[in-house]
């Protein structure tokens, strides 16, 4: 094991410890796959030979009791126990990285399906508080009331269910299976919306998900996310090498410092080497299949002669593989062989990526830029000048520009100038000279007294100091210094530099000492650079990526420096020294933390001794990485002969532990591994000769494994195992291999009972398995691989029926499941055993609701995956109501008699049965028709009396005054309340409009009695039309009884209200007081609203049968109704005309030849000559022209038929202007008085326009009768102004606009 000085983090041990017991379990061989993982049973216990042992002892039970064995004995099994599951992870890693440096069978898949990423349960939460936000108008989008509507529905239906809550639990839920959802709801929505000119739906549908998605992203910046999607999708591309090595590390649990001590060990960088290795192999596997013909020792096969064909297979398979190894290029597998070109992603918390992927640096991309300040202060011992001469100093990097300072006496050199410099050279080369001003006239350069010459570094002191210049020859200054300060800032993304020695395999080949400086070229890219003075590029470079640093012993035979560490990586390390312990350690720091290595250097406790002087030569550094592999203990397993393990057992560990990684990696992967773990899976099935059977059994019982314990699970997947395994037993060669071990035909079968019990399983809890048909296609997926299940073998397919027997069974189970797990939500037992009727009434109708929304999502999810078996689908449903219905009857029969809150219940449930082709008059539903047959009868039993008696009570009580109207607008009208009658059926409270009604009101009306009398009728119909009752005999008889019942009543209501006119005509007086009163026009009006009604109420939609019988029994209604119309126009028209009658009696005192008239002329002529006595007016005419107009009026007003109103007004005009004619007539032989003339013509005329002007015909107006008349009175006319001039003051029967109205 490794040293404790090698140990990693503890978070890393802990790790482990949390590992052990899966791992333990996991070596198991045989046909243990079919056994739960969390039970220790003894045979689960690990078949693998480890080297150096010829066996393991039986396993420890699981839990020894205190009591047997000491605490210390626990302890020490647990830590041998530990031991044995790190070795058998060390070994399997060895065999692991070995494929995967030089695969020569296998290729990484690239047409496998992209996975999604899952969905968490954070994410959940804030998609759903995304979404709330949305409904409560929290957000900027804009939508309208339709998309709101598909939101409010997704959300109430889908986001708060807890099955989408367990299946985001269980990993197997991605946000694309959220939006398929949405979108598959809102196409069903859309389609049913109507269509709009110059809208399309598809562009409705587009936008409505544009809108989702902008729901879902809420207010995150899109530029955070895809980082992440790039970091977690590395999983689900094509791997390079080290990406590979880097997540089985993860999945078995390696440390970083132990597989770069097994890369270098095993020399994976070696081509040559691997391919020896593979070779050793295979010549390993040909020496065991001839030991095993020898020995005649073979495993346990179905029959003898497979034996034979045994050993064939394994030289054939070997065959293969050296085919396959010699087909390869020579350099396949070395240095430059790449599996794929793959930028680094910015976190490398994944993956890390090695030098085979990243970038390689170039020297230029290292290049440093710094800034020095040069600080000159003062020259002492300054003697060669005369003190009143100038003197001046320059200041220059080299290869860059040069500065001066200001001229100072020489008596007093001091300046404090400061020289700003920029260069590229790590080590620059700064010249200071000083000079002073030539005084001769042919001097061309000022004299240089003296100059010094500085290597200042980042690490050089910043503060002043004194150097001793350099003079020119037989100067006198022999101790001319300058005061300077230099200061040379280090680059934010240089992290370190200093001398060291170094010794590596690829740079830096000789031991010797060099500037080095620690770049940061990126945010994870650090090089190691070591540089010459006045260069700004690299001498050699070495990026720091994959590296592993650590503190080393001294090394004998390397002269120069004395502390040591190195950087270790897979095919290379680097050896360095310091001269100074606390440098060494400073280095290691920053070394540590640009690699970002996980393994944190410690130095050695004990005093590094001192590098001896002189020594021998550089060490191999092959033989040194074999010799730190021997230290940490992994040269036996490096060294152990791969052919002596039983690579069925070990794949079985690897196998399991890759599936467990995969399952909680950040992809919905449903069991479906990744590119690179099948092509590692692949590479080794193929190079250690694990058979496929096996293979796919494992795989086939770890799936079943997860999906018991709720993770979900392709059902494709398992298919395809399943198949393959089937092909094999039955012996079908799906890979070549014919022979079949009694061993794996056992576990084949146990396998396949297993798997049938899963299915059955998962189709009867296919609500939960797979909620709202999520993953897509899993349970017609699973179905299918049922059906595949139950053959006999892979030929003869299973009859029809069988498969659907079985299918039943589960979907009758599911009913089960379903419904109680639907009364556990609402709680239904306990409300039903201690609610009131009325509570438990509205707990049932609530469960109902909630029934029809677990069909229709069936019927939405799952009913595609039944379309095999419709009816099975159907039975499910009736077996689902049939439990209902115990609930269903349960609270009903609590209810009290005649209690009519029971049949919004029917309608909620008929409307969704009758709806449903498989379920309408099932036996629900007809079990429901049975319930509710005796209710209906009973109420309209009930309503029929009701309506009776209010007719009887109401009439005899009526005051005839006119209400407002609600029966044209009653589509929509509650079911009226009707009382629990006893038998003598007392008086019923009369109708009153619910307040609600108020705005319904439009017009005066008939009576309140008429009102309440058609309001109930029509809500009584549409009552039970909105029942929609689905038995087409007892509806029709429901329909034809309504009817009926609606003509007799409407009959008794007309045959009363005819009678209450008459009787009221009667008391009216017959003078020209008279009007009509409002009384009388209501009871007009309810003769027109029964008329109407009954075209609403008493016509029969129900076909030609009772036709002939039914329009026979209508027809007398409407004649009966049009009879008494006509009966109350003639009263009021006799009404009418017996006032005119009375006007012509008063006319007819003014007949020439009466005594009456003699005595009135007499006494006007006689009174004339002394007085001017005024002559007979026309007060007659126009009292009797505005009784006329006023009743005209009421009628038009208050009288609601105008069909009705004109025929009054026809007959009106008619019998007038008879009665005058028959009174004309009787006086032909008499000439007219002038007074009864004028008061007729006025009559006459006045009444043609009135009745004209309320629109009279024509025709009417203009009859023979009326022709008579007007001759007459022409006549009488001509004849008053020949004998008398002035005598008609005017009035004539020429038609004149100019007279007085």
């Amino acid at each position: 094991m490794l040293d404790p000085s090698s140990s990693e983090e503890e978070s890393d041990e802990v790790l482990e410890e949390e590992r052990g017991e899966v791992l333990v379990a996991a070596a198991a061989g045989g046909c243990s796959g079919s056994l739960p993982r969390a039970l220790p049973a003894p045979n689960r216990e690990p078949r693998v030979r480890e080297p150096g042992r010829q066996g393991s002892g039986p396993a420890r039970p699981a839990s020894p009791s205190p009591s047997v064995l000491s605490e210390g004995r626990e302890e020490q099994e647990r830590l041998q126990k530990e031991e044995r599951e790190k070795r058998l992870r060390l070994q399997l890693y060895v065999f692991i990285v070995r494929c995967i440096a030089y695969p020569f069978n296998a290729k990484q898949p690239t047409d496998m399906a992209r996975r999604q990423q899952k969905l968490n349960r954070q994410q959940l939460q804030i998609l759903k508080e995304r979404f709330q936000a949305f409904l409560n108008g929290e957000t900027q989008i804009v939508a309208d009331e339709a998309f709101c509507n598909a939101v409010r529905s997704y959300y109430e239906v889908f986001l708060k269910s807890d099955r989408v809550a367990r299946m985001v639990h269980s990993g197997g839920c991605s946000a694309n299976d959220f939006r398929d959802v949405f979108k598959k709801n809102i196409e069903k929505r859309v389609r049913s919306l109507p269509e709009i000119d110059g809208l399309s739906k598809e562009t409705v549908l587009s936008s409505w998900i544009a809108k989702y998605d902008a729901i879902c992203r809420g207010e995150e910046d899109l530029c955070k996310q895809p980082n992440r999607m790039a970091l977690s999708a590395v999983s689900e591309l094509i791997l390079s090498k080290e990406q590979l090595y880097e997540m089985f590390q993860q999945i078995l649990g390696i440390k970083k410092l132990e597989h770069q001590l097994i890369y270098n060990a095993c020399q994976l960088d070696n081509a040559d080497e691997q391919a020896a290795q593979i070779r050793r192999e295979l010549d390993g596997r040909l020496q065991m299949a001839e030991q095993m013909t020898k020995e005649r020792k073979f495993p346990k096969f179905v029959a003898k002669e497979m034996e034979n064909m045994f050993i064939e297979e394994l030289r054939s398979s070997v065959n293969l593989l050296m085919a396959n190894l010699e087909s390869l290029p020579v350099s396949k597998g070395g240095p430059e062989f790449k599996l794929q070109k793959l930028k680094r992603s910015q976190n490398s918390a994944f993956l890390d990526i090695g030098d085979e992927n990243e970038i390689q640096l170039s020297k230029s991309d290292v290049v440093l830029s710094f800034t020095l300040e040069i600080v000159i202060m003062e020259v002492q011992g300054l003697k060669s000048v005369a003190p009143n001469r100038i003197v001046y100093c320059t200041m220059e990097v080299e290869g860059g520009e040069k500065l001066q300072t200001d001229q100072a006496e020489a008596s007093r050199p001091q300046w404090g100038t400061q020289g700003d410099f920029t260069t590229t050279h790590p080590r620059p080369v700064v010249k200071v000279k000083l000079f002073t001003e030539s005084t001769g006239v042919l001097a061309l350069e000022d004299k240089e007294l003296g100059r010094v010459i500085l290597y200042p570094t980042s690490n050089s002191s910043k503060s002043p100091e004194l150097h001793k210049m350099i003079v020119p020859k037989n100067s006198q200054d022999t101790d001319l210094k300058i005061k300077l300060a230099v200061r040379m800032d280090k680059p934010p993304h240089m992290k370190h530099c200093g001398y060291l020695y170094a010794l590596g395999q690829k740079v830096w080949k000789r031991w010797k000492k060099r500037y080095f400086v620690l770049v940061q070229v990126s945010q994870y890219t650090f090089a190691m650079c070591s540089y010459r003075e006045k260069k700004s590029e690299p001498q050699e470079l070495m990026q720091l990526e994959g590296y592993t640093v650590d503190y080393t012993a001294p090394h004998t035979g390397l002269q120069g420096g004395r502390m040591f560490f190195n950087a270790v990586k897979e095919g290379d390390t680097v050896i360095f020294a310091s001269d100074d312990d606390q440098d060494r350690i400073l280095w290691v720091q920053a070394i540590y933390r640009a690699t970002g290595q996980s393994y944190k250097p410690i130095p050695a406790s004990q005093a590094q001794k001192m590098n001896p002087k002189g020594g021998n030569v550089h060490m191999e550094l092959s033989q040194l990485h074999a010799d730190r592999a021997q230290k940490h203990g992994m040269d036996e397993f490096i060294s152990a002969n791969p052919c002596k393990f039983d690579h069925a057992s070990l794949f079985r560990v690897l196998q399991r532990q890759t599936l467990d990684h995969r399952l909680n990696d950040s992809y919905s992967c449903l069991g479906w591994f990744s590119p690179g773990q099948v092509f590692v899976l692949d590479e080794y099935c193929a190079r250690y000769g694990v058979r496929g059977c096996h293979r796919h059994l494992c795989y086939l019982n770890e799936l079943m494994d997860h999906s018991e314990n709720g993770a979900v699970i392709d059902p494709t997947l398992l298919h395809y195992s399943f198949a393959f395994c089937a092909s094999h037993v039955h012996g079908n060669r799906p890979d070549g291999i014919g022979t079949v071990s009694v061993e794996e035909r056992e576990r084949f079968e146990e396998t396949k009972n297993r798997l049938s019990s899963l299915l059955e399983n998962q189709i009867s809890h296919f609500r939960y398995c797979f909620p709202f048909g999520r993953p897509e296609g899993a349970l017609k997926a699973t179905l299918s691989l049922l059906e595949r299940v139950l053959m006999k073998d892979i030929a003869t397919p299973i009859p029809a029926e069988e498969v659907k027997k079985v299918v039943r069974k589960c979907l009758e189970k599911a009913a089960l499941i379903n419904y109680m797990r639907l009364t556990e939500y609402a709680k239904i037992e306990e409300i039903l055993n201690q609610a009131t009727p009325a509570r438990k009434l509205e707990e049932v109708l609530h469960l109902a609701e909630l029934c029809i929304e677990v069909l229709q999502q069936n019927e939405e999810h799952h009913a595609e995956a039944f379309t095999w078996w419709p009816d099975l689908l159907a039975e499910h449903a009736e077996k689902f109501w049939s439990l209902f219905s115990v609930d269903m009857d349960s609270a009903l029969e609590a209810q009290p008699q005649d209690s009519w809150d029971t049949f919004p219940l029917f309608q909620l449930l008929n409307n969704f049965l009758r709806n449903d082709k498989l379920l309408h008059n099932g036996k629900f539903h007809k079990h429901l028709q049975e319930i509710f047959v005796p209710l209906v009868v009973r109420y309209v039993d009930l309503m029929e009396s009701s309506i009776a008696q209010s007719i009887h009570r109401g009439l005899e009580q009526e005051s005839w005054q006119p209400v407002k109207s609600i029966t044209n607008s009653l589509p929509n009208v509650a079911l009226p309340k009707v009382p629990s009658l006893p038998l003598n059926l007392p008086q019923i409270p009369s109708f009153s409009a619910p307040t609600w009604m108020a705005s319904l009101y439009d017009s005066n009306n008939g009576s309140a009695t008429s009102e309440d009398l058609f309001w109930k009728l029509d809500a009584l119909q549409m009552f039970v039309f909105d029942l929609h009752w689905p038995e087409p005999e007892f509806a029709n008889h429901l329909e034809q009884r309504l009817k009926l019942m609606a003509t007799d009543m409407i009959e008794a209501c007309v045959k009363r209200t005819r009678i209450a006119f008459e009787l009221k005509l009667q008391k009216t007086n017959k003078s020209m007081d008279l009007r009509i009163p409002a009384s009388v026009c209501t009871m007009f009006n309810v003769l027109v609203d029964a008329k109407k009604q009954t075209a609403k109420l008493c016509i029969l939609d129900g076909g030609q049968e009772f036709a002939g019988q039914w329009q026979q029994y209508h027809s007398k209604i409407d004649d009966l109704i049009e009879e008494t119309v006509k009966e109350i126009i003639s009263l009021l028209v006799s009404k009418f005309v017996s006032v005119l009658e009375g006007v012509l009696s008063k006319l007819s005192r003014y007949d020439e030849g009466t005594f009456f008239s003699s005595i009135l002329s007499f006494t006007v002529k006689a009174a004339a000559k002394y007085v001017d006595v005024p002559k007979p007016g026309m007060d007659l005419a126009d009292t009797y022209i505005m009784f006329v107009r006023q009743n005209q009026d009421i009628l038009r007003e208050k009288v609601n038929e105008e069909m009705y109103i004109e025929k009054l007004f026809d007959q009106w005009y008619s019998s007038s202007i008879k009665v005058i004619c028959m009174w004309l007539a009787d006086r032909l032989d008499l000439q007219l008085h002038v007074y009864q003339l004028k008061t007729l013509i006025k009559i006459v005329k006045k009444t043609y326009r009135d009745f004209r002007l309320q629109g009279v015909l024509e025709g009417t107006l203009n009859s023979k009768t009326y022709d008579t008349v007007h001759s007459r009175l022409t006549v009488e006319e001509a004849t008053v102004s020949v004998t008398d001039g002035g005598g008609l003051q005017g009035i004539t029967m020429k038609d004149s606009d100019e007279e007085e109205g």
